[in-house]
Formats: C-alpha cells, sequence, structure tokens
C-alpha cells in the first residue's frame, strides 16, 4: 500500500499559506498549515510523512535557519523553498544548504503542483529504503517473517537468536524453498554484525573464472572482490554445493588466514545435493568441517502441522491486499487437503498456491483442491504426509478458522462471537489454547 504523503506549508502570511493550502488539496494533496518555523518544527520530525513548503523570508525563525534545522534532523526531507523576485543568491544557497527546490514569487501554482509532485514521490521511495533497510537489519522483524507455531520452528527461531551471536561459521541445509535465505539474513541481523554489510553471491550462477574473480578479484569492471566487501560482516554463499573444488581450497585457505574469531563470518547455503548423498560428501572435507562447526537444518513444510494453514492464511490475505479482492474462505475439506499435501517446493509452492488462490477467488471459479492436484502433476512423485489423528486436522481448522474471523473483524470480540455462534468464554478458551491474542489484531 503507498504511502500518504503530506504537504506541510509554512509561511506567516495567512492569505499566502491559505491560498497554497487549497490550491494544492485541489491537485489532490493533503495539507497541514503552520505560522512560523518554530510551531512547524514541533510537528516535522525525522521520517516526517511528506513533503515541506517554506517561505524564506520570516519574522523569528527565517526559511534557511528552518532549512538547516530540517536538514539537521533529516537529510532525506525534500523542502521547497519560496524566494523573493529575483532573489537569486539566497536561492543558491538554499539549494546548497540541501533545499529540494525553490520558486520564485510570483510562482504558477502549476509549477508548485509539478515540484510537490516530484518531492512527494521522492519522498515516498526515501521512507520505502529507510523501512526495507530497518526491515533488513531489524532481527526481531526478520525473526517474524518465520512463521510457524510447531516445535520445529520454535527450535529455529531459538537457534537463529543463538548462533547470530556467536562469531563461528555456519552451514544452512533444507530442501528447495524451505527459506533458507531468509534464515541468513535473520542470522546476520540479530548478531553483533548487523551494522556491518551482508553480502550474497550464488556459486552456481557463475563460471568458475568469474566466481574467482568476483569472490577473490580482479573482477572485470573494477569492482571489489566480495570478500573485501564483505570484510567486517558476513559473506553468504549460496549453493555452496556448486563451487568448483579449486575456489573451495582458495576459500579454506581464506578462512584459515582470518584466525579466530574471524574477522568475516561465512554463512554458506546449500539448496541442493546429489540424490543419496550427503552435504558433506558435495565439500572437501576440511572445508566442510570449517563450514559446518554449526549447521541449522531447515524442516520441510509437510513437517510442520498447522503452521501451513497459518502461513496459507496470512499469505492469502497479503494477495487481496494486494488485488484489491477478498481473501479465499478455506473450507474443512480444503484445510485438511493443505495439511495432507506433500509440498516437493515448500514455502514457495505455498506461496504460489496461496497467490493463485486469490487470482481464483476474484474470478469466483476455481477451487484450492484443483491449484494442488495441478502443482502435484507437474512436480511428478513427492514424498507424503504421514498420518495424523483426526483431533490434529480439527484442531488445526478450528484455530486458522478463529484467526481469519479475528484479523477480518479487527479484534472486534463481539463480532467474532455472533459470526462463530460462540460463548465469551469458549471463545477465550480457544484462543488461550491456541495461542492467540485480541492485541495482535487491533
Amino acid at each position: 500500500m503507498a504511502r500518504a504523503m503530506k504537504v506541510a506549508i509554512v509561511d506567516d502570511e495567512a492569505d499566502m499559506r491559505q491560498s497554497i493550502s487549497q490550491w494544492l488539496a485541489l491537485s489532490g494533496f493533503d495539507t497541514e498549515t503552520y505560522a512560523s518555523a518554530e510551531d512547524a518544527l514541533k510537528a516535522i520530525g525525522p521520517d516526517f510523512q511528506g513533503v515541506v513548503v517554506s517561505d524564506i523570508k520570516m519574522p523569528g525563525m527565517d526559511g534557511m535557519a528552518f532549512l538547516k534545522r530540517l536538514m539537521g534532523q533529516d537529510s532525506g526531507l525534500p523542502v521547497i523553498m519560496i524566494t523573493g523576485h529575483g532573489d537569486v543568491p539566497m536561492a543558491v544557497e538554499a539549494m546548497r544548504v540541501g533545499a529540494f527546490d525553490f520558486l520564485e514569487k510570483p510562482f504558477n501554482p502549476d509549477r508548485m503542483t509539478e515540484l510537490a509532485k516530484k518531492a512527494t514521490q521522492a519522498r515516498r521511495m526515501t521512507l520505502d529504503n529507510r523501512a526495507l533497510r530497518k526491515e533488513l537489519a531489524d532481527g526481531s522483524t526478520i525473526i517474524k517473517k518465520l512463521i510457524g507455531s510447531s516445535p520445529a520452528m520454535e527450535r529455529l527461531r531459538e537457534d537463529i537468536l543463538d548462533l547470530g551471536q556467536a562469531d563461528s561459521h555456519v552451514l544452512i541445509d533444507g530442501e528447495t524453498g524451505t527459506g533458507k535465505t531468509l534464515v541468513a539474513h535473520a542470522l546476520h541481523a540479530v548478531g553483533p554484525r548487523a551494522s556491518k554489510k551482508f553480502v550474497a553471491i550464488s556459486c552456481a550462477a557463475w563460471s568458475e573464472d568469474k566466481l574467482a574473480a568476483r569472490l577473490f578479484g580482479p573482477a572485470e569492471d573494477g569492482a571489489l572482490p566480495l570478500v573485501e566487501e564483505a570484510r567486517g560482516g558476513t559473506l553468504c554463499l549460496e549453493d555452496i554445493e556448486a563451487m568448483p573444488s579449486a575456489l573451495q581450497a582458495r576459500l579454506l585457505t581464506f578462512i584459515n588466514d582470518q584466525g579466530t574469531p574471524p574477522e568475516t563470518r561465512i554463512i554458506a547455503i546449500c539448496n541442493s545435493h546429489a540424490p543419496d548423498t550427503t552435504l558433506e560428501q558435495s565439500l572437501r572435507p576440511d572445508l566442510y568441517y570449517r563450514l559446518g562447526a554449526m549447521t541449522i537444518l531447515l524442516p520441510p513444510l509437510r513437517t510442520r502441522g498447522e503452521d501451513i494453514l497459518q502461513l496459507f492464511n496470512r499469505l492469502s490475505e497479503q494477495f487481496a491486499e494486494e488485488y484489491g479482492c477478498e481473501a479465499p474462505q478455506v473450507t474443512a475439506q480444503e484445510a485438511a487437503q493443505l495439511l495432507q499435501a506433500p509440498w516437493p517446493g515448500n514455502v514457495r509452492q505455498l506461496v504460489n498456491i496461496a497467490e493463485r488462490a486469490v487470482l481464483q477467488n476474484r474470478r469466483g471459479s476455481g477451487s484450492i483442491a484443483s491449484l494442488l492436484m495441478a502443482e502435484n502433476e507437474a512436480s511428478g512423485p513427492a514424498l507424503t504426509t504421514e498420518g495424523k489423528p483426526l483431533k490434529d486436522y480439527v484442531e488445526a481448522f478450528e484455530r486458522m478458522l478463529i484467526d481469519n474471523t479475528m484479523r477480518r473483524h479487527k479484534g472486534s470480540i463481539v463480532a467474532v462471537m455472533e459470526e462463530l455462534c460462540l460463548p465469551r468464554r469458549t471463545l477465550n478458551e480457544k484462543m488461550a489454547k491456541y495461542g492467540l491474542s485480541r492485541s495482535d489484531y487491533v
């Protein structure tokens, strides 16, 4: 969802404030006005969800001092300055300090609209990039993406928090689509290297010569070798099993030369290895034992029980919001089919199923069962899930139903009671049983 951007208008002349505000409001902007820079500073802080339009000549704190204060607290905030006619030196100084642009009185209102549009677009991009960087740097945010309450996922989150604090290299193994790259990011984000660089490369995506150049240099484009770029941080090597033996030897030398504790932490990800072989057999033994001092094995989706329904529920809601439609309501039969599916593609396959289910629901046709059948036919023979007691399926479906209803009614207990025909005490007991809290939905 796009951020709603505001335009803060700062001018000591009431008529000017009002005319700018009315014009921008007619152009679709959400405006707010301030009679002084001092008043505006009380409302405009770092990460302000908008842009600023300010006159330069004002009593008290003038526009230039105001601009410097704003740049001091958030250099990425677009500020459009309004200067007097012919005051070129002032406009040049404003741009040097950090103004986004300037308008010279008297100005064309259409020009104001054009600048406001460009400024809000720039601001939206800045805030989105900050949010992304914060998400990648915030271990708690990433760990929340590892959805699931199964014992396997509880252990995985605990392992990430424990191993994230260590200096040793880590080896991540698991079936395709289980989320190994996300776990690598989480290990970096929760540890002491979180403020340093996280540099990743797929060993299967490059020829031996080009991979050697990218990792150790010299690169054809003159870029810094990745072992140098990641220095002090984390170097993530995806598809480690595809690394040629000669490069495995060079990597081992790099690891040994770092000493203990290593300056650069290596997280190696194995995405596949030959049938009936172990990862240990896919790598040279000395490298395997250096990288595999700490190992994380991700659980296949088919073993995670009701996590499947939690994930499907969350993903379908996200896709429904993206496509502007309702999320599909899962029947008890469909819930059982989701729980029993073999999921050879794991979470990645579930993401595809959830998106296609939302698109089908928007058209008003199709079923989750047909999607699962088509997926399984396309993927060929796969492992099947082990049988579970009927009670497990019933409880998984019941939890998903309460979770769905709570989300739809934004945590309104009364509305959920009415829709599910449950007395308050029963609803409270079931929510406690399934670890659901009203505060998560408000």
